[in-house]
Formats: structure tokens, C-alpha cells, sequence
């Protein structure tokens, strides 16, 4: 059987993506660990666009006064 590679996104060393690697993708816990703190810090972020509740409020609505 042939078990696929990939490379790490926090390092870019090559890992095996199986069950063997507990840590997939990553290539060890630290790498995920640092992916992690790195979603949680917001350093990293999904592109939106703003909703309704990100909008400046309107200035004649009287509920807003």
C-alpha cells in the first residue's frame, strides 16, 4: 500500500497523511499546537463579507437614537 505525503502546513516538512500520524496533517504535535494558537491569536481568518450586524447603523432610524 502506498501511503500519501503531504507537506505540513505550519513547517512544510513532508508527513505521512495516515492513522499512523496522529497529528494529520501536521507533522508533529507541535506543528498543530502552533496552527492552533495561530487560529486562536486571529492571526489567521476566513474572508467575509460583512453582514447586517457588521454595518454602520443608520442615523434615522429611530430606534438607534
Amino acid at each position: 500500500m502506498n501511503v500519501k505525503k503531504v507537506a505540513c502546513p505550519t513547517c512544510g516538512t513532508l508527513a505521512l497523511f495516515s492513522q499512523a500520524n496522529p497529528w494529520r496533517p501536521f507533522c508533529t504535535e507541535r506543528c498543530r499546537l502552533i496552527d492552533l494558537g495561530a487560529w486562536a491569536t486571529e492571526s489567521y481568518a476566513i474572508p467575509a463579507k460583512p453582514g447586517e450586524d457588521d454595518l454602520p447603523e443608520n442615523d434615522s432610524d429611530p430606534e438607534s437614537r
